[in-house]
């Protein structure tokens, strides 16, 4: 006589903890979401004793709205030219550091260290090595490079390549480890029967590495990207936004219409606004490269 055999029940532990993960992202993703939703149709302002409904006021007010388009702008830009260069770098690096040593993996640690830092202490750094009187300055200086300091975080230009000098060298600790276990992930036989066929190491780069590393690459730009957009700490103790608010991203200036115009519902509209812009980006961009996978 045959038993059948019974399903197994699911782990009793493994519903709670999956139940207190969905009530953790409810209360601070969805909620916070919904309340913002709702403060973004409302004049909200912590200094006025009441608060009404105005619909679609403030929505209509961003139309008309010159500080939020560049700081539209400018983040769509930064957000653009730091993730192609940080991903660049990466794949650099990862090719370079791609080596069983104990001295290369030393230097990998080296390379991830930007990214374990705080976002505020690397500003500090960088903020005391890019001032007029900093580290960079004497040494163009002392070299004969320059003839006087340059005004790296003074001139609205020099700002924003210093922000996104700085953002490109935190990244692309990040994304060095990324394309560095897409690397480790590639069967040698590929690299040993394209030796058997005569191919070097350009055309080996060209057919096998680069294709191969499209689902780390993925990965590692959708991050990247999501990354920049809601970039907000370096900018902030680097220019706070200067000069003439050339480098104040949407994320700077959301934080200012809230707590320093005290004005909670416009914030909460562009904010609703900005998610939204961020998500039809990230999905976009996540699709395209997807497709790549599947055509590789």
């Amino acid at each position: 006589m045959t038993t059948r055999a019974h399903p197994r029940r699911g782990d009793p532990a493994l519903g709670t903890i999956a139940v207190l993960a969905l009530g953790l992202y409810a209360l601070f993703i969805v909620v916070p979401v919904i309340m913002s939703a709702w403060k973004s149709l409302t004049d909200e302002n912590p200094l006025k004793p009441q608060t009404h409904f105005v619909g679609f006021d403030n929505y209509t007010e961003m139309m008309h709205d010159s500080a939020l388009s560049d700081s539209l702008t400018f983040t769509l830009l930064l957000t653009a030219a730091v993730t192609i260069v940080a991903n660049a770098a990466g794949i650099g690096f990862a090719m370079l550091l791609n080596k069983t040593s104990l001295s290369y993996r030393m230097m990998r640690a080296v390379a991830f260290l930007p990214q374990v830092l705080s976002g505020v202490i690397v500003a500090f750094v960088w903020r005391y090595i890019l001032a007029q009187d900093g580290i960079l300055n004497d040494v163009l200086t002392s070299t004969g490079i320059t003839d006087k300091p340059i005004t790296w975080l003074g001139t609205p230009h020099l700002a924003m390549f210093s922000v996104g000098l700085v953002a490109a060298w935190v990244l692309t600790g990040f994304t060095t480890v990324v394309h560095l276990a897409a690397l480790q992930s590639i069967p040698v036989e590929l690299y040993q029967a394209a030796k058997v066929d005569g191919a070097g190491r350009r055309q080996q780069f060209r057919h096998i590495t680069f294709p191969m590393m499209a689902p780390g690459t993925t990965i590692s730009v959708t991050i990247s990207m999501i990354t920049m957009l809601k970039l907000y700490d370096i900018i902030a103790v680097l220019t706070s936004g200067g000069p003439a608010d050339s480098t104040q991203s949407t994320a700077l200036y959301i934080i200012k219409c809230a707590f320093t115009d005290n004005r909670f519902g416009y914030a909460s509209a562009v904010a609703m606004l900005f998610l939204a812009l961020s998500a039809v980006i990230a999905l976009s961009v996540t699709g395209l490269l997807r497709r790549r996978e599947v055509d590789l």
